[in-house]
C-alpha cells in the first residue's frame, strides 16, 4: 500500500513542478491520501519550495519585425510586447492574471464629475533604471506622448477622451475627459501606455529602453533577439526571479517546437494546434492553454471595391466554414466566432439567443453577391503566418468552401517580417489576430471607432461611434448591457471583419520552467509577463 502511496506522491510532485497541478489541489490530494505529514518534509526537498532567484529564461515568440522600435506607442505585436511591456516597463494599472485590475505604478485612484475626472496617486519609491525616482511628471509627459493631433501612437483612439493630464504636486496627477468613463482605469493598463522617464522638456525617453520594470536592457537586435537582466532595484515583491531574459523571434512554430525539445528554449508562444497534442508526449516538456479573446480576423478594407458594399462583406462572412476551420486549424482549441469581437472574457457578450451564430451558407453568400450586382467575384487574401497560426492553410479552405459562392480567393502567401507594416491595413483582404481587450470599450476603442488608429477596415459607423460614447459613460449594467449588444450586432451586420475563431492561447516550456496557480490569458505568456511571473523550479 504504502508503495502504491509513494509512486502516487512522486506523479503529484511531478504535476505541481511542471505547473500542471496548484499547490491547493496537491495539499488537498495529498491530505485525501492520508499523507499530510509528510508535506513539510516535501517542503524541504523543494517539490513545493518559493521559487529560486536565478538562471537565463530563453523564449521563442512570434510577432518580431526588423522595422521594430522601443517607442511604446508604436508596438505591433507580441515579440515588442513581451519586451516592454513584459520586461523592460511597467504601466500605472495591470490587469491580473484572475482578470482583476490591479494597482501598478498608479498606487489608487478616484473619481467624480460623472467620472470625467479621475484623480491618480503615483506609487512613491520606485526608481527607473538609471537611477532617476518616479514622479508624476514621468507619468503626465508618458501619457501625452500618445495625445494630440500629430501622435502616430496606436493608443491615441483609446485615449481620445481624454482633454488634459496634470501633474498634481510630485506625486499625484488628474486626468480629464470630455465624457464620463467608467472604464478609464482599465485602459491605462494596455501594452502601449507605458511609463516612460520625462526629458524635462515635455517629451519622454523612450529610445533607451529605459522604464521601473523589472529588467533593464542589454542587447536588442529589433525582430531577431533582445538579452535582458535583472533590475536589482525593482518595487514589486515576489516577482522577477530570473538573472536574465534572452527574447528570440522565432517565426516557424517546426522551428520553435524543435528549439524547445533540443533544450535551446526554456518556453515558447503559439503552439501550433496541429502539434500541440503531439508535444504533449514529450518527455521533459509541458503544454498549456488559456482562454480568453484571443480572435482570427480577416479584415476588409471598407473604403475600397468591393468591399465598399455591405453585401459582398456580408457574403465573404458567408463563405467561410466556422466548424471546419476550428476543427482542422485550431484542432479544437478555441470556439466559433460570429464577425463580433467581443469575446468569452467580456463581460457584455452577446448571447447566441441576442446575435445569432453565423454558419456557412454559400447559398445566402450567392444571394448578397447578386444583390451587390455581381454574378461572380475574384479577390486576394494576403496572409503569413505571423497573421495567424494555419492562415495559409485557412486560406485555402476559404478558396474550397467559396466556389459554390462563385466567388473566387486566390491565396497570396506573404512574408513575415514586415507583416504588419506592409499588408495589414494596406492590402483589401487579410489576415490577422488580437488578442482582445478586457473591456467591450477599450476593444471597439482600439479597433472599430471610426478615428480608431488601428481601425483595420477603415470601417466607420456614426451610430456605431454615438453608442461608444454612451457606454462609456453608462454605470447601470443592464442599460450599459443593451449598449454593448447592440453595438454587436452592428459589427456583425455591417462591419468590415469576417471573424471566424476565437483561439485559445497554447504554450509550451519546459519541466524546468516553474510557473504560478492561475495562467493569466488576456495576452500570450500569462499575459505577457512570464519573465517576471515564472521561475526556474
Amino acid at each position: 500500500m504504502y508503495e502504491r502511496q509513494k509512486i502516487e506522491m512522486d506523479r503529484l510532485q511531478a504535476k505541481v513542478a511542471k505547473g500542471q497541478m496548484s499547490r491547493r489541489e496537491f495539499l488537498s490530494r495529498v491530505s485525501a491520501m492520508g499523507l499530510g505529514a509528510m508535506v513539510p518534509g516535501l517542503y524541504m526537498q523543494g517539490a513545493l519550495a518559493a521559487p529560486k532567484q536565478g538562471g537565463r529564461f530563453r523564449q521563442g515568440v512570434t510577432g518580431g519585425a526588423t522595422s521594430d522600435v522601443l517607442d511604446p506607442g508604436q508596438i505591433l505585436d507580441h515579440y515588442m510586447i513581451n519586451v516592454q511591456f513584459g520586461q523592460l516597463r511597467n504601466n500605472l494599472t495591470e490587469v491580473a492574471a484572475s482578470g482583476d485590475l490591479l494597482p501598478e505604478l498608479a498606487e489608487s485612484w478616484e473619481a467624480s464629475n460623472g467620472a470625467k475626472t479621475w484623480n491618480f496617486k503615483v506609487r512613491q519609491g520606485v526608481e527607473f533604471h538609471n537611477g532617476k525616482s518616479l514622479t508624476s511628471q514621468d507619468v503626465v509627459d508618458s501619457l501625452n506622448h500618445h495625445l494630440g493631433k500629430d501622435s502616430k501612437s496606436a493608443a491615441k483612439g483609446q485615449l481620445n477622451a481624454v482633454t488634459s493630464v496634470k501633474a498634481a504636486g510630485k506625486h499625484g496627477f488628474t486626468v480629464e475627459l470630455s465624457g464620463g468613463d467608467a472604464d478609464f482605469p482599465f485602459i491605462l493598463s494596455d501594452y502601449h501606455l507605458l511609463i516612460c522617464p520625462s526629458n524635462g522638456d515635455g517629451g519622454i525617453d523612450w529610445k533607451s529602453g529605459i522604464g521601473t520594470g523589472g529588467f533593464t536592457l542589454v542587447e536588442h537586435d529589433p525582430g531577431v533577439r533582445t538579452l535582458t537582466k535583472a533590475n536589482p532595484n525593482y518595487w514589486k515583491q515576489g516577482r522577477r526571479f530570473f538573472a536574465e531574459v534572452e527574447t528570440l523571434q522565432i517565426a516557424d512554430s517546426a522551428a520553435r517546437e524543435n528549439a524547445l525539445r533540443t533544450g535551446e528554449l526554456d518556453a515558447m508562444n503559439n503552439v501550433s494546434p496541429k502539434t500541440a497534442d503531439l508535444l504533449k508526449r514529450q518527455p521533459g516538456i509541458y503544454v498549456g492553454a488559456t482562454t480568453g479573446n484571443k480572435q482570427v480576423t480577416l479584415p476588409m478594407l471598407t473604403d475600397i471595391s468591393p468591399y465598399d458594399n455591405n453585401d459582398v462583406r456580408t457574403a465573404m462572412k458567408y463563405i467561410v466554414d466556422r466548424e471546419q476551420w476550428l476543427k482542422v486549424i485550431a484542432k479544437g482549441y478555441g470556439q466559433l466566432g460570429n464577425d463580433n469581437p467581443i469575446g468569452p472574457a467580456n463581460f457584455y457578450r452577446a448571447t447566441t439567443d441576442e446575435l445569432p451564430q453565423r454558419a456557412y451558407d454559400p447559398d445566402k453568400a450567392k444571394f448578397h453577391l447578386k444583390k451587390a450586382g455581381y454574378d461572380s467575384l475574384d479577390v486576394q487574401f494576403h496572409a503569413a503566418e505571423t497573421g495567424f497560426g494555419g492562415s495559409i492553410d485557412a486560406g485555402q479552405m476559404m478558396a474550397e468552401t467559396a466556389r459554390p459562392a462563385g466567388i473566387n480567393v486566390e491565396v497570396v502567401r506573404e512574408p513575415d517580417d514586415g507583416y504588419w507594416s506592409n499588408v495589414w491595413m494596406k492590402k483589401p483582404f487579410s489576415a490577422c489576430y488580437w488578442s482582445g481587450r478586457p473591456t467591450e470599450n477599450m476593444m471597439f476603442s482600439t479597433v472599430y471607432a471610426g478615428d480608431a488608429a488601428w481601425n483595420d477596415t477603415h470601417w466607420k459607423n456614426a451610430r456605431f461611434d454615438e453608442l461608444l460614447k454612451l457606454g462609456r459613460v453608462e454605470t447601470d449594467q443592464a442599460k450599459r448591457r443593451t449598449i454593448y449588444v447592440e453595438m454587436q450586432r452592428i459589427v456583425h451586420n455591417d462591419g468590415g471583419t469576417v471573424l471566424p475563431l476565437f483561439l485559445s492561447d497554447v504554450f509550451a516550456t519546459s519541466d524546468k520552467v516553474g510557473l504560478p496557480d492561475v495562467i493569466g490569458g488576456n495576452w500570450e505568456l500569462d499575459g505577457c509577463k512570464a519573465a517576471e511571473r515564472w521561475w526556474f523550479a
